[in-house]
């Protein structure tokens, strides 16, 4: 049976369903609920939480249309409780007229706290109601635009009619023993029971993900994950690697260039890398530390092994700004006529000699995503070093490691991230890669003070930003947008740099952003560092990887537009020096109550673990390994957090089942995951 067989489902419906990686029947039975709504019951008003789901029944007091910019239909609702109002921005003026003082109306939605008390934005709601209650809990299901929530519902209901019937094969491919140890339902019966809960089950379970056939629905889908994670790791351990042992003595020629030792978490990072590259299959390793633990370094240390040999050695950067910023760092290492710089701005006769360069005399090779291009050939390319992974994607990322391929060798891969990750999550996103985390602080590296202050307090800010400034320091003024359009971004930034002209007519301002060109990107970046310009305003295009000493203040405007990640690599552009440095957050209030969080917690922690932590709570998986990375932690059901334990459970069970059942293996991993590879994006 076709997915357009079912009723009420045409052909433009299969193409949004196709949309969401729904080809067949089957697929819809594992397209599983986001949430779940409780229509079963009326909760009194006053016993209506706030932030939480409710719904309510009672008598139309009062109607009013708000005056100003926005109409706002407001609707005062009054049980024997207490009193609620509903609110509705988008509203037709017949849908005012119906409200009448007096009808009894139900509504569902979010409870809030507004001026005036509880109140539901935008309710589903019923006038008169003659309905009776639900009898069980209404799946919501995730859906694209252009597919209704009741389309996919009465699908599913159709589904599970089928399933019931035994019209649909669905394999168990669990064992029977360890899921009768385990006291799990069987696939089928857990599918029924999610898709389609009883009026008996255990609501509270459901609703907080925690019933136990959605435990059994987390494990094989956590399972299958692991075992595709697998495959990925197999797959690239079939392609012998160079042996690129490192000799003290080529060690030590590098260490000695160095005006500092390397700290502890560096040396056992150093090591770890060292031994994989001695092997002759290609190192996976994600380097992970927090923004100004010496990464760079350590990549150098690697990237001095493979020179040992002969070989070449790539490192790649997200961005033109961070690409220059290891350009220039390596020089102090490597001997710069060895070194090759390309990226998607050099043309003409200086493209043309990079090529010929890489191609022949080239032992580094540093640059952006213009590095994996079909033109660029490598001589003997045996470490690929990508900076800032989550920013490229995973059809890049492979282009460049096939490009040591030529010689029947693949390269080593490191992989190197400023963003730190909780354990937990690193380990499940980054199950096909082994993990090292450089977890100290250079010594000597002072705590930067961050204060969080209001925009009306810019005359304040701006004596403080010209003391320092005549003391000899430097200042950086981020802009931000909640626009992704680089011409918004780069309007914003010129605004803001003209409006700080007029604030600092003697001081040396410049302005940098994504739409300038490379060379004038360069020169600025340049006298920054060279202290000939004292404040620099840019977009967030300086987020990572810019490292001026000599800067000890940064001012974040709009603080409370940026997730914490974000900020804290913000942060880390000041306090490379021996001053003591400050991070201004700016913001227009008033804030959300997840703005007040974020800012609170940069405000009290330096921490970037600490801060990932927080930001794991806040935003979940998905988003915390950037944009990305979304695709590999799409979990349907399960949180790396939350079920931290389960996950556990599925890395045995995956383990066990590898030994005994691997056909089932390949399966689950297709059956969960329709691409085949899909988890190869990390």
């Amino acid at each position: 049976m076709t997915l357009e067989q079912l009723k009420g489902v045409g052909k433009a419906s299969v193409e949004k369903l196709n949309q969401l990686g729904i080809h067949e029947i089957t697929d819809l039975l594992f397209h599983l609920p986001l949430r779940y709504e409780d229509k079963t019951s009326i909760t009194d008003i006053a016993d209506a939480q706030g932030f939480q789901f409710a719904q309510i029944e009672g008598v139309i007091t009062t109607r009013y249309v708000t005056q100003g910019n926005r109409p706002i239909l407001v609707v005062e609702v009054a049980d024997e409780t207490s009193s609620i109002q509903l609110k509705f921005f988008n509203f037709y003026y017949s849908q005012k007229l119906k409200m009448k003082p007096d009808l009894r109306i139900r509504a569902y939605g979010e409870v809030r706290w507004g001026m005036q008390g509880k109140e539901i934005i935008h309710p589903e709601f019923e006038l008169s109601p003659k309905a009776k209650l639900a009898d069980s809990l209404t799946a919501i299901y995730p859906k694209s635009e252009g597919l209704s929530q009741k389309l996919l519902q009465k699908a599913l209901v159709q589904c599970m009619a089928m399933l019931k019937k035994g019209e649909l094969p669905l394999d168990e491919l669990l064992p029977a023993d360890w899921l009768a140890a385990q006291d799990l339902p069987t696939l089928e019966q857990a599918l029924i029971q999610v898709h389609t809960p009883a009026p008996e089950a255990d609501l509270r379970a459901l609703i907080n993900n925690q019933h136990p056939a959605q435990q059994r629905l987390k494990v094989e889908e956590m399972l299958a994950h692991f075992l595709a994670l697998h495959q990925v790791k197999t797959q690239a351990q079939k392609h012998p690697a160079p042996k690129l042992p490192i000799s003290a003595a080529a060690e030590k020629q590098l260490t000695d260039l160095l005006p500092f030792t390397l700290t502890g978490a560096q040396q056992r990072v150093v090591k770890e890398i060292h031994q994989d590259m001695a092997q002759s299959v290609p190192m996976q390793r994600l380097v992970q530390g927090d923004v100004g633990s010496g990464k760079t370094v350590v990549a150098a240390m690697a990237i001095q092994a493979a020179l040992s040999h002969g070989k070449q050695s790539v490192m790649m950067a997200p961005t033109e700004i961070l690409a220059e910023q290891h350009h220039i760092g390596l020089q102090a290492f490597f001997e710069p006529e060895k070194i090759a710089y390309l990226s998607g701005s050099i043309k003409g006769q200086v493209r043309t000699e990079a090529l010929e360069k890489i191609a022949t005399t080239a032992e580094v090779i540093i640059g952006t995503h213009a590095l994996f291009q079909e033109e660029v050939v490598y001589r003997d390319l045996a470490l690929v070093v990508v900076d800032e992974q989550h920013r490229f994607g995973v059809h890049q990322r492979l282009a460049l490691k096939q490009k040591g391929a030529n010689t029947g060798l693949v390269p080593h891969n490191l992989i190197m991230t400023a963003t730190p990750i909780p354990r937990t999550l690193a380990q499940v996103a980054y199950a096909n890669l082994d993990i090292s985390v450089i977890d100290e602080l250079p010594p000597g590296r002072k705590t930067i003070n961050t204060v969080l202050l209001s925009n009306d307090k810019m005359p304040q800010l701006a004596e403080r930003i010209k003391q320092a400034c005549a003391a000899g320091e430097q200042a950086y003024w981020v802009c931000t947008l909640i626009e992704e359009s680089e011409n918004l971004r780069a309007k914003a930034a010129e605004d803001t740099y003209q409006e700080l002209q007029d604030w600092f007519p003697e001081m040396k301002i410049a302005l940098v952003h994504g739409r300038l060109k490379g060379e004038e990107k360069k020169q600025i970046m340049a006298d920054f560092k060279a202290n000939q310009i004292q404040l620099l305003v840019a977009t967030t295009v300086i987020e990572v990887g810019v490292d001026v000493p000599n800067a000890s203040l940064m001012v974040i405007d709009n603080a409370e537009r940026l997730g914490l990640s974000q900020l804290h690599q913000l942060r880390g552009r000041v306090g490379r020096g021996n001053r003591q440095s400050h991070c201004v957050l700016m913001y227009q209030g008033p804030l959300s109550q997840n703005a007040q969080t974020r800012l609170q917690t940069m405000r009290n922690s330096n921490d970037g673990f600490e801060i990932a932590r927080q930001d794991l709570k806040l935003r979940g998986p998905g988003e915390i390994l950037g944009t990305a990375q979304k695709g590999s932690m799409a979990f349907r059901l399960s949180d790396p957090e939350q079920d931290a334990e389960l996950f556990q459970v599925a890395k045995e069970l995956a383990d066990s089942m590898l030994k005994h059942f691997p056909d089932q293996c390949n399966q689950l991993t297709q059956r969960w995951h329709r691409t085949g590879q899909e988890l190869a994006k990390v």
